[in-house]
């Protein structure tokens, strides 16, 4: 049933459109046909998984294998760390509460998933999977080879990898082509942080799984269509083809596996060192503004300032406006700190106090890389190879970040304009 709600949603679709068109390097040309393309992908690609009665069976085995790699890793964390990571207390527990410890729960996973996708690689499994989608994004959004390869891998390894995929291709890549690849990694997530966003969330959000892998697929459309509007192709121009010859390799299962525990865990260090560094952050902000005058009876504080600056563009989303200020709050979270933090703040808000509706869409609108660190990453990752285009990788760089960020939220906007009886929400 559509709902006002919907419509509102519409608005949210509508702003990201406009503000990229606005900041837009070629103002007279729009990609209408690839608008529709990359809509008409989105919202397929959700029906498909959550409309479908036969579907459903996916979106539980998708929770269900998350749980179950949640309960795996339990007992390697638990072998290691004893009842640090879970596993039976020493002594009485008072406050059960405490017994979750964040970098012993939930940072393994990471490893876990890291090893296991090095390994589905090198047994050629997310390689096919990566060129269905591949094949998928060149058919309906009118991709060359490489860019469809880039933003199908973008899905599953993030923006790192991507570009070591293709590699051999890197040269060729126009300047739109090039520049679409950072948008629809800042875009994404890699895989080996879904399931930790997924296991943050499953206590306040139903099919969390499901929801974080939908989330980052259908961004990448949106990804491709914003860095499109942004920086156009020029006509004659993309269109590299991809033989598969030269891609990411590894000389055995066990090398496979060796490699992604290591790439994994230089992810789990990176990502504790910038949490602890990022909350520290926040923590001597409010402390500075706690100087300023109590505005409506309450201190000043970095929650407050981001959450009434980007409130109407939650609104937008789809959000009730009685929940736009936290919902405002996280999106400043994720772009100004990480979508890790988002996902943890978002994760401790009491289920009776956000709705349902609201959760759902905020995870599609945290689910992506876009955030002002990572810019340094994509400046830095690629620019290693690339150290030709590094200026021009620069250049373009915070217009990137510009581009993911709105596409994660053009797809919260396209969940939240659909009807919410399709996600089983009341």
């Amino acid at each position: 049933m559509f709902r006002l709600e919907n419509a509102q949603s519409l608005v949210g679709i509508a702003l990201t459109l406009l503000v990229c068109w606005l900041v837009s390097e070629d103002r007279k040309r729009f990609p209408w046909r690839l608008a529709l393309g990359a809509l008409a992908v989105q919202v397929g690609l959700i029906l498909l998984l959550f409309g479908l009665p036969a579907a459903r069976g996916v979106v539980k085995a998708i929770s269900d294998a998350v749980d179950g790699l949640g309960a795996a890793t339990a007992h390697g964390t638990q072998f290691v760390f004893g009842y640090l990571g879970g596993g039976p207390q020493p002594y009485p527990v008072e406050n059960p509460a405490a017994q979750f410890v964040f970098a012993f729960q939930v940072l393994p996973l990471i490893l876990v998933i890291s090893a296991l996708s090095a390994l589905l690689w090198h047994w050629g499994i997310l390689k096919w999977i990566i060129r269905g989608f591949g094949f998928l994004f060149s058919k309906t959004m009118g991709m060359g080879g490489a860019s469809a390869t880039a933003t199908a891998a973008n899905i599953f390894v993030g923006m790192v990898e991507t570009p070591i995929i293709i590699r051999a291709y890197l040269d060729k890549l126009t300047r739109s082509e090039l520049f679409m690849m950072m948008v629809v990694g800042l875009a994404t997530v890699a895989g080996s942080t879904m399931v930790a966003y997924a296991t943050v969330l499953k206590s306040v959000l139903p099919n969390a799984a499901a929801h974080v892998l939908v989330a980052s697929v259908v961004s990448a459309p949106a990804g491709v269509l914003l860095a499109r509007l942004i920086v156009p192709e020029k006509s004659g121009e993309g269109g590299v083809s991809v033989d598969y010859t030269s891609l990411l390799k590894y000389d055995s299962a066990i090398d496979a596996i060796s490699k992604g525990v290591s790439d994994g865990l230089m992810v789990v260090l990176n990502i504790s060192a910038i949490l602890i560094v990022f909350v520290a952050l926040v923590a001597i902000g409010n402390e500075l503004l706690s100087l300023l005058p109590a505005i409506g009876g309450q201190p000043v504080t970095i929650e407050r300032i981001l959450g009434v600056a980007f409130s109407p563009l939650a609104w937008s989303l789809g959000v009730d406006w009685s929940e736009a200020g936290k919902a405002g709050y996280l999106l400043g979270v994720k772009l100004m700190l990480t979508e890790f933090i988002g996902f943890i703040q978002l994760g401790a808000i009491p289920a009776d106090q956000m709705s349902e509706r609201t959760r759902m869409i905020m995870t599609y609108a945290l689910c992506g890389f876009a955030n002002v660190g990572s810019v340094g990453i994509t400046v830095s990752g690629m620019g290693v190879l690339m150290p030709e285009r590094r200026g021009e990788i620069i250049g373009m760089v915070w217009k990137a970040l510009l581009a993911g960020f709105l596409a994660t939220c053009m797809t919260a906007a396209v969940v939240g304009a659909m009807p919410r009886e399709l996600f089983g929400i009341q």
